[in-house]
């Protein structure tokens, strides 16, 4: 039986994300501060104090998620250096975080990775007019016939019963009223700045894999699932091109949790904001171990890990 960690994407950010890490771990603190060094000096402020608007920008909230998470991490290894990882994985953004945390880049060469992921996104946002929208209730076959009928597209098969898609904001509109008639129990316009994980985002995805093409990455030390295809992925060449994909592809978060539990997880770590991977987990496994590890006191009782 072994342990996941899983990070998060956007939408779990806060403001005061990570504070409290910061505060009380040396470690935490000298990540923090790295990645101000590389972003520049109002980043810290952006995460700490704020203001919403400027967090929750692509651009910003990206490289905030991914610093947060990786600092989680250290104080997890600081302070029980003998626990293993099986796995790593990540819901969308969050995937970064994980093949960093699998050493297949470095900590500094994450956070350009993922200030220029967030850069390319905002970019196609603004170049295009789209929105998301999450689909409660109903199951796979509900959202299809809708996506078919709506031209939009999935951008998110979280968990049983939540399902997110993407598109064009006429034809999102057009998707929610449709919905109301169907089988979906709740039908959410999401708060996003566009259509991630879709058709809006082939700037986005061309301009990365240009940007992963200079960069160097290594065979992962622990195992990978990639969100494209909710299987393993390990060749540095495969997870260029899947990186590139997975800005345009539906996250495929759910098949990657069944993949854990084939690989015999038991144990799911999720390091970074809030909770809302494990909230999912529950609904896909009920029989797993789940701890959230976002502000210092999440550490404090690590003995009974």
């Amino acid at each position: 039986m072994g342990t996941a960690l899983v990070f998060p994407g956007q939408g779990a950010q806060y403001v005061g994300m990570g504070l409290s890490l910061y505060e009380n771990s040396p470690a935490a603190k000298k990540i923090f501060s790295r990645a101000e060094e590389i972003l520049g000096g109002a980043f810290l402020q952006a995460c700490f104090r704020g203001p919403e608007e400027v967090l929750t920008q692509t651009s910003v909230c990206q490289p905030a998620l991914f610093t947060h998470g990786c600092a989680a991490v250290e104080i997890l290894r600081e302070k029980i250096p003998e626990k293993k990882y099986s796995i790593a994985y990540g819901l969308s953004l969050g995937e970064l975080t994980a093949l960093c945390i699998a050493e297949v880049f470095d900590f500094t060469t994450g956070v350009k990775l993922v200030a220029e992921r967030g850069r390319l996104m905002r970019k196609a946002c603004e170049e295009t007019d789209g929105a998301m929208l999450c689909l409660i209730g109903g199951n796979p076959d509900d959202a299809t016939e809708l996506c078919s009928a709506a031209d939009v597209e999935m951008a998110n098969m979280n968990c049983p019963g939540q399902i997110v898609v993407s598109g064009e904001m006429r034809n999102i509109k057009k998707a929610m009223e449709m919905a109301q008639k169907m089988a979906f129990k709740r039908v959410l316009p999401l708060n996003v700045a566009g259509a991630y994980h879709s058709r809006l985002m082939e700037s986005a995805a061309q301009g990365f894999e240009k940007f992963l093409h200079g960069v160097e990455l290594q065979p992962p030390k622990i195992k990978i699932l990639s969100n494209v295809t909710g299987a393993l992925v390990e060749s540095p060449g495969e997870i260029k091109k899947l990186l590139a994909r997975q800005i345009i592809s539906p996250v495929l978060f759910e098949k990657c949790c069944h993949s854990a539990l084939q690989l015999e997880i038991s144990e799911f770590f999720e390091c970074g904001p809030g909770r809302t991977l494990s909230g999912m987990m529950r609904k896909i496994s009920g029989n797993v171990t789940l701890r959230n590890f976002d502000g210092a006191a999440d550490f404090n009782d690590l003995l009974q890990v």
